[in-house]
């Protein structure tokens, strides 16, 4: 096989994986060349943490993991043909700080230039965040794209969600894919659905503690199904600690009470009362509070509600601009003592044991580290965490996919994984300009 600009294609192909994670873009462009009757060979791989090197050495035995990609000189790197990388996503997440190539895990993108400018592969296979796309306003994905084009790779991406690849799991991420002949399509793909049901398992051991007790003396698994657990959202498909009455009982009044606010202390009208930036959520103080719920002994019940700990008694915050000590802007809230003191809403999205009951009807949110071990399914007439096979499903791995490591690890190699059955369309496209 030999590519338009004169690089041959071994076949077996020679793949590198580099920020390797569990070898997912490996897996789905393996996936994508046995498709097309091809053998590949992995010939370098790189990754650093421990959980994954054990994941990548249950799954490929005979392959040696190298670890920091920035202490290996390109000569040290075997000669290959499609460069695969999931670079490091936190410098452009939305979910952190987003200081993109101010932090050093933004600059890794540059490694993966230097082996590309220095071997010159017939490919390569980029996954990053979907933040990527507006970061620094487009221009950090512009001096990237720029870069790959200036050492005349044919570069194409796109945002996918992984829902329209027959996993039931809503994932969009930004893929990038490169070659030296002509533009890959990463627009037309057929699209395949699922729902959680298609990949959950039956009869597994179901959880057991108080918290799940008090749910299932309130509520049906039926009626549990879709329901998230936080309070400071609403909406019908949302129970709070009032509702289970975590914390202590609570009244039909003061449960009235705590909806109202629920939503009151979003609106941009507090802001303004107290001449300070809007931001969602706010302290509100008894007067402000009177104005839409003016029930006898208001501050006796508000005062009980801190005691319970409902509520806290609190001064609003201010948004408090900063510059870091590499020069990026950070923004960050604090209580503001020189304005009255309200009450707010003190319990958030991760405060309790389950954040979310799935449905088997619909998709699994976007599943991410931090909060996997709270995402709860119905089995039989209990609740229980997904099992790490069915975190496996979720991200398309095939089932002799090898994962004998603990639960917690396994949670957070999954929350950053990759969805195979997008990396194999993806590579798909990339072969279909490569072969």
């Amino acid at each position: 096989m030999r590519t338009e600009k004169g690089i041959t294609m071994q076949n077996p192909v020679r793949i590198i994986d580099l920020f390797a994670g569990m070898g997912g873009i490996r897996k789905g462009l393996e996936l994508a060349l046995a498709e097309r009757g091809l053998q590949s060979v992995c010939v370098f791989t790189s990754e650093i943490k421990p959980a994954a090197i054990k994941i990548l050495k249950q799954n490929h035995p005979e392959d040696e993991i190298y670890g920091d990609i920035t202490t290996v000189p390109t000569a040290d790197i075997p000669d290959f043909d499609i460069l695969c990388a999931g670079f490091p996503c936190q410098a452009f997440s939305y979910a952190g700080k987003r200081l993109g190539f101010a932090d050093t895990r933004g600059t890794l993108f540059f490694e993966v230039e230097r082996i590309l400018r220095d071997k010159r592969p017939a490919g390569f296979i980029l996954e990053n965040v979907e933040g990527l796309l507006t970061h620094d306003h487009g221009n950090t994905l512009g001096t990237m794209l720029a870069r790959l084009n200036a050492m005349d790779y044919k570069v194409s991406y796109n945002v996918l969600n992984s829902r329209d690849f027959g996993v039931a799991q809503e994932r969009k991420r930004i893929y990038i894919v490169g070659n030296l002949n002509e533009k890959a399509d990463l627009i037309t793909f057929i699209p395949k659905k699922a729902v959680l049901g298609d990949i959950l398992e039956k009869g597994k051991p179901v959880s057991d503690t108080p918290f799940v007790r008090n749910l299932l003396s309130r509520y049906s698994v039926e009626e549990l199904c879709g329901k998230a657990i936080k309070d400071k959202r609403g909406g019908k498909n949302n129970l709070h600690s009032w509702d289970l009455e975590t914390k202590g009982p609570t009244s039909v009044e003061e449960r009235a009470l705590l909806n109202a606010m629920l939503t009151e202390r979003r609106k941009k009208k507090w802001a303004e009362q107290y001449g300070i930036e809007w931001m969602d959520g706010m302290a509100l103080t008894e007067d402000m509070i009177r104005s839409f719920c003016d029930m006898p002994d208001l501050r006796e019940t508000l005062d009980g509600l801190v005691r319970k700990g409902y509520l806290a008694h609190e001064h609003p915050k201010r948004q408090v601009r900063e510059t870091s000590a590499n020069g990026t802007p950070v923004l960050r809230r604090e209580q503001d003592p020189s304005l009255p003191k309200g009450y707010n809403i003190v319990a958030g999205k991760l405060s309790f044991e389950i954040a979310k009951i799935l449905s088997p009807k619909e998709l699994a949110p976007t599943l991410v580290a931090m909060d996997m071990q709270k995402l709860y399914v119905v089995d039989g007439k209990g609740l229980r965490r997904l099992t790490l096979r069915e975190g496996l499903r979720l991200f398309g791995y095939p089932e002799d996919f090898k994962f004998d490591i603990s639960e917690k690890e396994g949670y957070d190699l999954l929350g950053n994984t990759v969805v195979v059955p997008v990396i194999k369309a993806v590579a798909g496209k990339l072969l279909d300009k490569i072969l």
